[in-house]
């Protein structure tokens, strides 16, 4: 007896592990290790992976195994135990594990068909069924009792492949192509038969004669400036054909994009190279930390380390913030390895993400360039891993399962023995400390690439502006230089880190703020479509007329959002051409493209945005940037946001003057005297680094510690407040006594979608027992969270305190 061993899609604590499925005979030697299949479950059926195959089980009644979703694994062996270790590592389920790892597309319902690649003959049964076409819904081979191994055989011959069409949208993209069926002689026959009225057909044919390669139904027609009627009688003679041709859906213009070849390396560059090449050539994992300022010439880099990574045969990974996921980032590796590139990010639509997957699956590609869950690819023979600017927090999934993406990263590069950088010119404590210790190969990049001077930063205090009667958001020497960049036709990038209109709505006579129903959060104004809008759950209201509390008419906008800097720019410098970027203007597919295409081609003179703009552009006529309000993310509850100022505050800093034109920063602040603001108008991450490691230290926060946060929710305060009580005891009781509890405090965003949170928080350096004892908080309480709507998060790395 043949048992697969199976993960079911039921992510609960109950269903967490491999349960055991009898391979029915007709499915024998179909079923691998990776591959999806359906199975009963309960009174269901539902989807699940095969992770193992054995000969024998202890289990009683053994149910069977519906059917395949797959007939190629779509998990590699490799994914399969990292898939498990991310499961542990995080304490998330394994199907979460797994599911992170598959394109969206992958996590649906599916229609299946055989796909007939060849026309090699296959078996008689299978000619029998196929009757001609190339495609043929699996049902068929169900109801006709075809035997599944000669499918099997099909697809390893290369003659078939298995198809998956989402029944819910169409996953594959379909062309109509028209090719010719007969030989020259036939066409030269027909057209000796044909009427001398039959102008157009007679065009057509001669057409025929002089191609012989398909072409694309919708391209013929427009060339011939014909319609599908005058093709008929070609068609009805069976001169010609239509036939359906997969094609992958490209989101980029690959005809567009101009190939380069790699440059000369300054002696820094060739400095951080050789000693990757050297763990490349023998075969050895080492993590890089390669700490360049911006504009050091990283990406150049990068990409002759890739270069050698595929003359040695192997396959790269290249992550990048979704934010700095532009086209032009995109456009340099595309124009280095041409169509040896895949792109992955949550900008492509659900199908072009699915076509850039199965690239990837197929061994058509050998680099990826993606966002986070590009870390997952499944090549089998990676050769390098690299992570561009390490520090941003969006390399950390705040959902299950609560995965870095640098853990992930170095356990791929242990397993495959090669390589892993970390690039940035701002690195995370954690990453410095680490490499000053010895366990990270430290290569530095101190200078620019064009060997000018990083650009001189200004920090205007915002008080004094006030003090001097000046009460818009611009300040004096802000907007001269403005003015003065637009007379000589050069560009300028304003930074603010809010989207809307204004921050929040308040009474001018009781002081009542307009606040989101469902969150602990004032409503953002949003101007254009005249709504309060709450950024956390979505909720939405018209904006009101006089106040809600006390029906005055001082109701009034407060705060500052990108859309009323843009009205600001338009009153005080008329002739500005703004393009604004943030969340509501990038919301449409190919918006992000257009607009930094706009700006790249001159149509505009200022580039406003959120922190979408803060990285990843390199624009030769941008001369100046602004940050309007710099203490933004100084005011959060976080710990680390002192070192996400500086980062972000560094980063912006370096759009400016990367090419020949001197650059300069202005920097708008209430807090000048602030140590993050003081240190990144120096450009000095070492005098920061020292500083905030000292405090870091002081208040046992990491580096020097490792924290976990417990988050409780429930729609009654009462009983999420006594839960965590509850669990900060266990806590602790069960762990040592090094470890700190803190809490149980209300979380700094109390209620978000009517749900009142509250969390604690264990600070350690060593405890080997924490997870065991978090293993059983979650079992103690499971009954609850499934019948009282109790949530229980534990985030054993958290990035985000809110």
């Amino acid at each position: 007896m043949t048992i697969a061993r199976v993960v079911v899609d039921v992510p609960a604590s109950q269903t967490n592990k491999v349960f055991d499925y009898f391979i029915p005979e007709h499915l024998l030697g179909t079923i691998e290790i990776g591959i999806r299949v359906i199975v009963p479950f309960g009174s269901r059926t539902i989807m699940g992976y095969v992770l193992e195959i054995v000969e024998d089980t202890e289990v009683e009644r053994v149910k069977s195994i519906k059917a395949l979703l797959d007939y190629t694994p779509i998990l590699t062996e490799e994914l399969i135990e990292l898939g498990k270790w991310l499961a542990d590592h995080t304490m998330s389920f394994y199907i979460s594990a797994f599911q992170a790892m598959l394109p969206q597309a992958l996590k649906a319902d599916y229609h299946k068909q055989v796909h007939r690649i060849t026309d090699v003959p296959l078996v008689p049964i299978l000619e029998s069924v196929f009757a001609g076409r190339d495609y043929i819904d699996e049902k068929d081979l169900s109801d006709q009792n075809i035997p599944l191994k000669y499918v099997k055989q099909g697809i390893a011959d290369g003659d078939l492949e298995m198809v998956y069409q989402v029944k819910s949208k169409e996953t594959y993209k379909k062309v109509t192509m028209l090719k010719r069926k007969v030989a020259v002689e036939r066409l030269d026959a027909y057209l000796a038969n044909l009427s001398s009225r039959a102008k157009k057909q007679r065009e057509l044919i001669n057409y025929f004669i002089r191609h012989d390669q398909p072409v694309m139904l919708k391209v013929f027609l427009e060339k011939m400036k014909t319609t599908r009627q005058t093709l008929k009688p070609l068609l009805s003679a069976g001169i010609v054909e239509l036939y359906q041709e997969e094609l992958y859906r490209n989101p980029y213009r690959d005809d567009l994009i101009k190939p380069t070849s790699p440059l000369p390396l300054k002696p820094q560059q060739q400095h951080a190279l050789t000693p990757i090449v050297n763990k490349l050539d023998q075969m050895q994992h080492q993590v890089f930390l390669l700490h360049g300022v911006t504009g050091s010439g990283k990406t150049e880099v990068y990409l002759q380390a890739i270069a050698h990574a595929l003359s040695l045969g192997k396959e790269a990974i290249v992550l990048v913030p979704e934010i700095a996921l532009t086209p032009q980032m995109v456009n340099r590796f595309k124009g280095r390895f041409g169509a040896d590139v895949a792109v992955m990010h949550s900008a492509l639509s659900k199908g072009e993400r699915f076509d850039e997957w199965r690239k990837i699956q197929r061994k058509e590609v050998k680099v990826v360039v993606g966002a986070r869950s590009a870390i997952f690819v499944p090549f089998e023979n990676i050769g390098l891993i690299i992570i561009d600017e390490e520090h941003e927090s969006s390399y950390k999934q705040e959902d299950h399962p609560r995965y870095h993406v640098k853990d992930v990263a170095i356990a791929r590069g242990e397993y495959h023995r090669c390589p892993v950088i970390l690039g940035t010119a701002t690195p995370t404590l954690e990453t410095f400390a680490r490499a000053n210790k010895g366990v990270y190969h430290l290569l530095s990049m101190p200078a620019r690439m064009n060997e000018g001077q990083m650009p001189n930063v200004s920090v205007v205090d915002m008080r004094q502006e006030l003090h001097a009667g000046n009460r818009t958001m611009f300040s004096r020497q802000l907007k001269t230089a403005i003015e003065e960049r637009i007379a000589r036709n050069e560009q300028i990038v304003l930074f603010l880190n809010r989207r809307g209109h204004s921050t929040f709505v308040m009474c001018r006579d009781c002081g009542h703020v307009v606040q989101c129903p469902h969150c602990d959060i004032s409503l953002t104004y949003h101007r254009k479509q005249n709504l309060l809008k709450c950024h956390y759950c979505n909720y939405q209201e018209k904006m009101p007329q006089k106040c809600p509390s006390c029906d005055s008419q001082t109701i009034r906008y407060f705060g500052t959002g990108t859309q009323k800097v843009e009205e600001m720019i338009h009153q005080l410098i008329p002739e500005a051409r703004v393009i604004r970027m943030d969340v509501d203007t990038t919301r449409k597919k190919g918006a992000h493209e257009r607009l930094l295409g706009q700006f790249g081609g001159k149509q505009a003179d200022i580039l406003l945005g959120t922190q979408m703009i803060a990285k990843g552009l390199d624009f030769p006529d941008v001369t100046l940037v602004g940050v309007l309000a710099a203490d933004s993310l100084l005011n959060l509850p976080d710990f680390r946001s002192a070192e996400k100022s500086f980062q972000l505050l560094t980063q912006v800093s370096g759009r400016a003057g990367r090419h020949h034109l001197e650059g300069e920063v202005i920097v708008q602040t209430y807090t000048p005297e602030h140590y993050s603001i003081t240190f990144a108008k120096d450009y000095d991450y070492h005098g920061f680094f020292e500083k905030e490691m000292a405090l870091r230290k002081a208040f046992q926060y990491p580096p020097y510690y490792f924290l976990t946060l417990i988050t409780v929710s429930h729609e009654n305060p009462n009983q999420a407040l006594e839960v965590t009580r509850t669990i900060s005891q266990l806590l602790a009781k069960h762990l040592s006594n090094q470890a700190r509890i803190l809490g149980p405090t209300p979380s700094p965003l109390e209620r978000i979608k009517n749900r009142y949170r509250f969390q604690c928080m264990v600070k350690y350096k060593y405890e080997p027992k924490q997870k065991q004892v978090l293993a059983k908080i979650l079992t103690y309480y499971e009954e609850q969270m499934r019948k009282e709507d109790l949530l229980i998060q534990i985030d054993l790395q958290p990035y985000q305190l809110m």
